[in-house]
């Protein structure tokens, strides 16, 4: 009796198994295992009390404990339109706040990022540090992939530079060459994770103005079906997105396209078009994921 009652777990188990699908041991399941969380739109600033907020936030994220941290740009407010002066100590204020962040961070380039794109103050496109390259000498590379835990992301600067005097959304031929290279040594099974600034698919333009409106270069990526029929034939689970200071998810033929809110909500002045305050917790399990938006209760 005991072995036939063993039989039948064993095949309730495996029958809960897609097809093709090997039962893995149990240890090697909880080491595929493991949470992450994504933190955009800070905007850190003296003002507006914005380092006592993203101080709150660091200590909300701090106590759940993810494995590493994501953050999807606009890290500071901001290096368009400042001073050399005001933008390198924006960003020196970031680096001693976010020092504070215990699991490892992997940041990404903001609009607000750029410094000096505005060509305001008598800066010029020859100043070294103009554009994406203060970000560089501050913070390390504008892309970059990395692994965990049998996921693979790639952290991508989607803020095209071209336009000077103006930011707007685009993928440049560079990166995109960079991209097949990583995808090249890649395997075709691996789960993939996209975080970027500036949305490569969003609805708000449709939710808020209706189905035929369109977005405008600002605020998507231009080239945004270029940057995923690179990864077509991979296996592409979730694009990570900011900007917009919104949450919303939109599913679409297998790819979660989520954006994030915003650590600094209105621009540390209240929740934006109801979207709190907050950050992405995301939960990985083996192939699968879940995610949750966490409130960190901030009163501007």
């Amino acid at each position: 009796m005991r072995n036939i009652l063993l039989q039948t777990l064993l095949f309730i188990f495996t029958s809960s198994l897609s097809i093709g699908q090997i039962a893995k041991p149990l240890n090697e399941q909880q080491n595929n295992i493991f949470s992450f969380a994504f933190i955009t739109d800070i905007h850190l600033q003296p003002e507006l009390r914005a380092v006592e907020g993203f101080s709150k936030a660091i200590d909300t994220l701090n106590k759940l404990n993810p494995d590493f941290v994501i953050a999807g740009g606009d890290l500071i407010m901001d290096a368009l339109a400042q001073t050399e002066a005001r933008s390198d100590s924006l960003y020196n204020l970031y680096i001693k706040t976010s020092a504070l962040i215990k699991p490892p961070v992997y940041n990404t380039v903001g609009n607000h990022d750029l410094f000096g794109l505005q060509l305001k103050h008598g800066i010029k496109a020859t100043n070294p540090l103009f554009g994406v390259k203060m970000f560089e000498s501050k913070l390390g590379k504008q892309y970059q992939t990395f692994t965990h835990k049998g996921w693979k992301f790639f952290i991508l600067n989607d803020i095209d530079e071209s336009a000077v005097g103006k930011y707007k959304g685009g993928v440049d031929s560079t990166q995109l060459q960079w991209i097949r290279h990583e995808l090249a040594k890649t395997d075709k099974s691996t789960p993939i994770v996209i975080a970027l600034h500036i949305p490569l698919i969003t609805s708000i333009t449709q939710f808020e103005q209706g189905a035929y409106a369109a977005s405008t270069e600002g605020l998507v990526v231009a080239n945004s079906k270029q940057v995923l029929d690179i990864f077509k034939e991979y296996n592409l689970k979730i694009v990570l997105q900011g900007h917009l200071h919104i949450l919303e998810d939109n599913y679409i033929q297998g790819i979660h396209f989520i954006t994030g809110g915003a650590v600094c909500g209105a621009w540390w002045k209240g929740a934006n078009k109801k979207t709190e305050e907050g950050f992405l917790m995301l939960h990985i399990n083996n192939n699968l994921f879940s995610w949750e938006y966490i409130d960190y209760k901030w009163n501007p």
